[in-house]
Formats: C-alpha cells, structure tokens, sequence
C-alpha cells in the first residue's frame, strides 16, 4: 500500500527557487514516475514581491512577463547614463503571476502534490524524516530552501550586507512617466554617505514602481524609506498626489556566508538558504535557472544534486565586494559609478551572470581598481 506522505523528492518552500525546480522536473521525462511535494505554510495567494532580470531573447517566463524595457539609466551627482541594452532584454515578473502559473502547471501533474503545513525539522536518523506542525513526511531526498539557523547565529563571523527597501506601485491621474527606459540607480537621494538608491521600473504613463533601496551593513526606520520616495517624487516629477496601489518591502541577505556546507546526502539546500542569491547583487531569478538546470542534470547524472553548483572564482569577487560595502559603505556610489560607465553592458551582463572569462574578469578589476579593493582583496585573501 502506497504511503501518501512518502515521496521521492520534497521540496520545502514555495518560493522562487522551490516552484522553478518542480517545474522543471514537471517538465522532464525523466521524472515523470517520480512522486513529488511541495511544503509550504502559505497558499502564495498574494504578491509579496517583484523580479526583475536581464536575459537574450525568448525566455520560460515570457508568458508572465508584466514589462520589457530596453533601455537602463543611470544617475548620480557626477553622472548621468543612459543606456541602451542592445542585444538584452530587462524583464520584471509580479510574483503572484508566477505563483498562479506555476500552481496551474503542477496542479495538473498527478506526480505533484502541494502540502499547506509548516516545517519544524528534519530528521535523518533512520531515512529522512519532516516533521511538520500537521504531520510528519518522508522523503528519498529533499530540497530545502530555509536559510540555515547557523547563518543567524554565526551571523557576526561573516560579511554581511543588507540589501533592504521598500516601494511603491503608484498610479497618477496624468502622464509623467517614460515608460521606454527603467532608471536601474539614482543616487542623487542617497541617503548620509550609504550606498543607497532609488529605482524606477515604469510601468506606463501613469503607474510604476518606485523604490528606495539600500545595500548596508546597518538596516533604517521605515520612515526613511518613505521620506526620500516622496522626496524623490515631488523633485523628479512634481507629484505630491498619487494613488500608492501597493507596497513592497524586503531584506535580501548580500553574504559570504557559506551555504552550501550545510547539504547533505539527503538534502540540498536551495535559493537563499542555499546561497543562490548573488552576494554582490542580491539577484537571484536568473541564477535561480541555472542552478536548477545544474541540479536535474547532476540526478540525471546520478551525481549529488549539490555537484558543482557554484563557481568558485565569482564567489572570491563577491567577498571582496562585500568586504568593500561594509567596510567602506560610501564608496559605493563611485563604484556603480565606475562600473556602468568603464564596461559594455555585454561585459556588465555577463560578469553577473558568471559567464565571463578571467580576461574580461581583469577589465572590470581596471575598471573598479582603488586602493579600497586593493584593502578589501588582501582581507579576503588572508581571512581565506
């Protein structure tokens, strides 16, 4: 008689990283014999957050997509940019559309199953054992996106940036918005000598989202937030009235810490509990991607899911970075200066994306070289 909690593989959180690797295992031959859950305390009934990423033509999420741009701007008190993003495409995805899509694709596999319950622990003991506040689970092997507790507690030993913000979708009775561009970072509002920005994705005309992001090692008041979004909207458009049709607010941890020790032969530790945001970026849904196509093609390979997921060389420059912002936050403004001004957006791109070569690596360390990376390099080094 076949157990209804047993399954082949359980997927603890019905996030970004979670719902990417179901879909993709829906989607492959090879696990359609394979029994699959998906854990979650909440339904994904509302939307929590926006993605945004870059990418080459046709994407898996194009259907969801809420806007394309293809033009970036850049701003601050000694530049100003704008620029064309060629052969890339900037997309933003509003998360509840990615929640529907996804529960729409899993829920018509009969291999899939959606669990509302909160996970307590995993036991390893004797098999793998979930507990949950409901009932309790067994798996062959799962897929745990919860941020380890060691990372709270051993917080102090490693970098830490705070990639906080907060931001408003607004709607406006008249056109003041140039929908053709996005504004990726204007510093001009930066907040007391902090790697601080405002960033705009406009939507139409009349309605875009507009934040107020920090990347810091401290975290501020909401009234912080809120006072430069107005300040930014009254200086920049002249708008004191507006419609705010929702909030957006988060916390995404920029680290070095390594979360990637804490897979096991029965687990693998996925999205930000698996260390899959970008630490110098915080970015996350493009590497979301390859990090599951990395996973199913390790199973397939009847290697660790956890096989070479990163790269070590990506992983030394975003120590090196963070060591920069945290030590030296102020210097941040001049080091996107430097960034977007000195490199190709082809270059840019691809260093994010971790597909550059050492050779291409060396021109953007020309053009970010300063004594504060010269600093930050030989901590990082010795530390190692």
């Amino acid at each position: 008689m076949q157990d209804d909690n047993h399954f082949d593989y359980l997927i603890i959180g019905n996030g970004l990283a979670g719902l990417q690797l179901a879909l993709e295992l829906s989607k492959d031959p090879f696990f359609k014999t394979y029994t699959i859950g998906l854990i979650d305390p909440s339904n994904k009934s509302e939307n929590d957050k926006t993605w945004s990423f870059w990418e080459q033509g046709q994407g898996k999420f194009d259907a969801i997509v809420e806007k394309v741009w293809h033009t970036a701007k850049f701003e601050s008190a000694e530049v100003s940019l704008t620029l064309p993003l060629k052969e890339y495409d900037y997309k933003t995805i509003r998360s509840i559309e990615f929640y529907n899509w996804a529960k729409k694709e899993l829920s018509a596999k009969d291999n899939f199953k959606f669990i509302l319950d909160t996970v307590q622990n995993i036991e390893e003991a004797d098999g793998i054992k979930v507990v949950g506040d409901h009932q309790s689970y067994s798996a062959n092997h799962v897929f745990d996106s919860r941020v380890p507790k060691e990372f709270y507690a051993k917080e102090s030993h490693y970098t830490l940036i705070h990639q906080h913000f907060k931001g408003w979708i607004i709607e406006t009775e008249s056109a003041c918005f140039q929908p053709e561009a996005f504004t990726m970072m204007d510093y001009r509002f930066q907040y007391k000598d902090s790697t601080s920005f405002i960033y705009v994705l406009p939507f139409s005309e009349t309605k875009a989202l507009v934040e107020y992001t920090f990347f810091t090692p401290f975290l501020v008041e909401t009234e912080v937030y809120e006072e430069a979004l107005k300040n930014y909207l009254k200086t920049e458009y002249q708008l004191s009235n507006f419609q705010i049709l929702e909030t957006e607010v988060g916390n995404i941890p920029m680290t070095d810490f390594p979360f990637w020790n804490y897979h096991t032969e029965n687990i693998t530790k996925i999205g930000t509990g698996g260390g899959w945001v970008k630490g110098s970026t915080g970015y996350s849904f493009k590497h979301t991607e390859k990090h599951v196509a990395k996973i199913i093609e390790n199973i397939k390979a009847k290697k660790s899911p956890s096989h070479q997921l990163f790269k070590k060389k990506f992983k030394f420059y975003d120590k090196i970075f963070l060591k920069v912002l945290h030590d030296e936050n102020e210097k941040g403004v001049w080091i996107f200066e430097s960034f977007y001004s000195k490199n190709s957006i082809r270059t840019m791109f691809r260093f994010l994306d971790e597909e550059t070569t050492f050779s291409e690596d060396l021109g953007i360390m020309k053009s970010l070289f300063s004594m504060a990376f010269i600093k930050a390099f030989f901590k990082v080094l010795f530390k190692s």
